[in-house]
């Protein structure tokens, strides 16, 4: 493809920034990662009167939270369970009586936190409360929808079969779909850089290109260091997700870092999205490698992305691949340019679980396995509410499995990512 930019498409208008700030000798409390989970937290802290750093390798904005599709879920999709068949969550099994239907109540107050957040911040993060439309790739997978939708009253949910989907996505290539009233969508660069004109208003020092190298105990706190700089404090919290290192192995083999990759359209003719996509609201399919897609805030492009494949790989190299995807959905737009194409880290959890709690003395907030702008921004704000000595989350300190012989390097993943392109394709042949 010529042409293709490959910095993520919201960077035009929110680049990644750098603040230059050196960071104190003391503070109450260090946070390691600058993104959507670190700088929720920071902002809770400082509201609370408690001091705060946030050390971030990169410039704010680099990671994930500015790569990352905008899509704001409700948290109806805890455990990833969407495509089963069963009413029940298997999660439910897994968990001491009642904890499930607190994590759901949980999940579904992160789409609360942010809503109430977005009149907060100094900057407009393009929020709207677009709803979801979940695509069946297959005709089982809409039978399990039927029953989903039954247990989802409070979300708003809605069925359109097959012969009717066309009312909210312009396309025949599905087998029925389910709309979700309660989602959204914003503009995850401005977002992020909100969050950091937020976190400076309230006194949070943000300091970027301060990679943590060592964190060690200094009598009943911490000592953290990052370059030449070293800070004391009592305590620290890691917020650094898919783009976690070596610095705590213990939490790093409990999480799976994956690649995820999204494509941006060349702008369309005028009022082909009202046909493609006519209330704009976000789209995800059924599939194990699934894909998903939204209009962009100006309604001029789609923006399609999807685990086209979970090791790493030059987003360049995958954006073939996605764009077929998208014109198998979308015939229309066949041959229109990809623009941009780009690729972030997520991670994933052996669980599927989003996990929040403290190891060690070292708080942590990681793996909403590719579905954290709500939810990573809601554990940050829970985990601050935690270390300045408010309630703990239902998600405080659940049992956080690993594999093992998993140290670092997931190299199961290959695997993995052949195994669901081998079951997408087994239900494809068989129309099950």
């Amino acid at each position: 493809m010529q042409n293709l930019i490959s910095t993520p498409y919201w960077w035009q208008d929110a680049p990644p920034r750098r603040l230059g700030n050196t960071p104190p000798a003391k503070t109450d409390v260090v946070i390691v990662g600058g993104g959507f989970t670190g700088l929720n937290a920071a902002i809770t802290l400082r509201r609370a009167g408690v001091s705060v750093v946030v050390l971030e390798a990169e410039a704010f904005g680099f990671g994930a939270s500015g790569r990352n599709a905008g899509h704001v879920s409700s948290g109806v999709n805890l455990g990833k369970s969407a495509a089963s068949s069963n009413v029940r969550s298997p999660l439910e099994g897994r968990l001491p009586p009642g904890v499930y239907d607190a994590l759901k109540a949980e999940a579904a107050a992160s789409f609360d936190h942010i809503e109430a957040l977005m009149p907060q911040l100094p900057r407009d993060a393009e929020y709207r409360r677009s709803g979801r439309v979940v695509c069946a790739a297959r005709p089982a997978h809409y039978t399990a929808m039927q029953a989903k939708s039954a247990k989802m009253t409070r979300d708003g949910t809605h069925l359109y079969p097959k012969d009717q989907q066309r009312l909210v996505i312009g396309t025949d290539l599905y087998h029925g779909v389910m709309t979700i009233d309660r989602a959204g969508q914003l503009h995850p660069g401005k977002y992020v850089q909100g969050l950091v004109d937020l976190a400076v208003n309230t006194c949070a020092v943000l300091c970027d290109t301060h990679r943590v190298s060592g964190i060690s105990r200094t009598g009943t706190g911490w000592r953290v260091a990052a370059g030449n700089a070293r800070v004391d404090c009592e305590k620290v919290f890691i917020a650094t997700n898919g783009y976690s290192d070596a610095l705590r192995p213990w939490m790093r083999r409990r999480v799976i870092p994956a690649a995820s990759y999204i494509v941006v359209t060349d702008e369309l003719p005028d009022g082909l999205i009202d046909e493609l996509l006519p209330q704009g609201r976000t789209a995800v399919d059924s599939k194990r490698l699934l894909s998903y897609f939204r209009p962009t805030p100006d309604r001029k492009r789609i923006l399609f992305g999807g685990r086209a494949s979970l090791q790493e790989r030059p987003a360049q190299e995958v954006a073939d691949e996605l764009a077929a995807r998208l014109y198998a959905v979308f015939p229309q737009i066949t041959g229109l340019p990809i623009r941009y194409a780009w690729s972030g880290k997520i991670a994933f959890t052996f669980d599927l679980l989003p996990h929040l709690g403290e190891h060690q003395g070292i708080v942590h907030a990681l793996g909403c396995n590719g579905s954290g702008v709500a939810m990573q921004s809601y554990l940050g704000h829970m985990a601050g509410q935690a270390m300045s000595g408010g309630p703990k989350s239902a998600f405080w300190n659940l049992d956080f499995p690993t594999l093992p012989f998993y140290r670092e390097t997931p190299w199961f993943l290959p695997a993995v990512t052949g195994w669901y392109r081998f079951r997408d394709a087994v239900e494809r042949t068989t129309g099950l």
